[in-house]
């Protein structure tokens, strides 16, 4: 099963979601279409197994990423400890872009990744609040929001990069949201 939705991640990193076909996934997995029918009945039960893989890393990732305990660092030390991880779980799960950030997903996969976005949101609050109780809960939020959002316009550019000048891109992502969060956080 693992190979399975190990082909479907490839499948969906390349062509998209709605581009990708049940064919081509059990052609990359090397199976009979029929093998990949016994397992799942369709490219959105491949897509919600896969889905289901990238949460749990995902929690993973996040209790690395949003330590609270963290919020004293020096700040492109702890944007750099929040960031790491995240880029991290990108970089090993290539179909997770398709999968979190595709326009052409089904509502049955678009409410857990909204669900993971508010997570991300709320976990960088609760550092934000951490280091600087003093500010209103709307400025916190909207400061996570655009941080968040920083971060996932950079993150294909660093996701896409040759791994030669992938850290160029990393330090470059970091600079961003160290240039964004110090007028607010130091």
């Amino acid at each position: 099963m693992e190979q399975l939705t190990d082909a479907a991640a490839e499948v969906f990193a390349e062509t998209g979601y709605a581009k990708a076909t049940t064919n081509a996934i059990a052609a990359r997995a090397g199976v009979s279409p029929g093998t990949l029918y016994q397992f799942f009945a369709n490219k959105e039960a491949l897509a919600e197994a896969l889905a289901e893989r990238y949460q749990e890393q995902l929690r993973s990732a996040h209790e690395k990423a949003f330590d609270p305990a963290a919020a004293g660092l020096p700040l492109p030390e702890l944007v750099e400890r929040m960031t790491a991880p995240m880029i991290e779980v990108n970089l090993a799960n290539p179909g997770f872009k398709a999968l979190f950030t595709g326009v052409d997903l089904p509502e049955r996969l678009t409410a857990p990744t909204r669900a993971l976005h508010e997570a991300v949101v709320g976990r960088i609050a609760e550092v934000i609040r951490t280091r600087r109780p003093e500010l209103p809960a709307d400025r916190v939020r909207t400061v996570a929001v655009v941080s968040t959002q920083i971060f996932g316009a950079l993150l294909g550019t660093v996701v896409g990069a040759p791994a030669a000048e992938r850290s160029r891109w990393v330090t470059e992502l970091n600079r961003a949201l160290v240039g964004y969060l110090a007028p607010v956080l130091d």
